[in-house]
């Protein structure tokens, strides 16, 4: 199974530039053993899907204790801005971004959807998808 994850762009620049190695949720996926890839689609003023990962595992928790445990590695600078995304949520997700992929060029999927509307959030792809499969060059390690 593979996720769409809207993205505030600086956000997946640092993904991809293995600088950011936890994204951070308010909701969980159904089943995180089951998510092949994830790709990232920056939102506005990009609009465009970027790049993808893959997925280490997803960490539950109260998002003072997330911060704490990887504030470090999370690609925001300011625990305030981090825990304004959390608002009055008891809990919260790290998604620990294992190999990513940089795409050579960037995807506008309106050329590919009809009637495409970014996610919110994220979403589960469907065969609709399958062009992605196309842009997804081999993945590089993150060590």
């Amino acid at each position: 199974m593979n996720v769409l994850l809207s993205i505030k762009p600086e956000f997946a620049e640092k993904i991809l530039d293995q600088e950011k190695r936890y994204e951070f949720r308010k909701t969980r996926f159904q089943d995180p053993s089951r998510i092949e890839t994830i790709y990232l689609y920056a939102s506005s003023p990009v609009q465009e899907i970027v790049g993808s990962f893959s997925l280490d595992e997803v960490i539950e928790g109260p998002p003072e204790q997330l911060w704490q445990d990887f504030g470090a590695v999370s690609g925001i600078d300011d625990r305030s801005r981090f825990m304004d995304y959390f608002g009055d949520a008891d809990t919260g997700y790290a998604i620990e971004v294992d190999s990513t992929s940089r795409f050579e060029r960037s995807i506008d999927p309106r050329q590919h959807i009809d009637d495409f509307r970014p996610p919110v959030s994220f979403q589960y792809l469907r065969d609709e998808h399958d062009f992605l499969i196309d842009y997804s060059p081999p993945r590089s390690g993150s060590d």
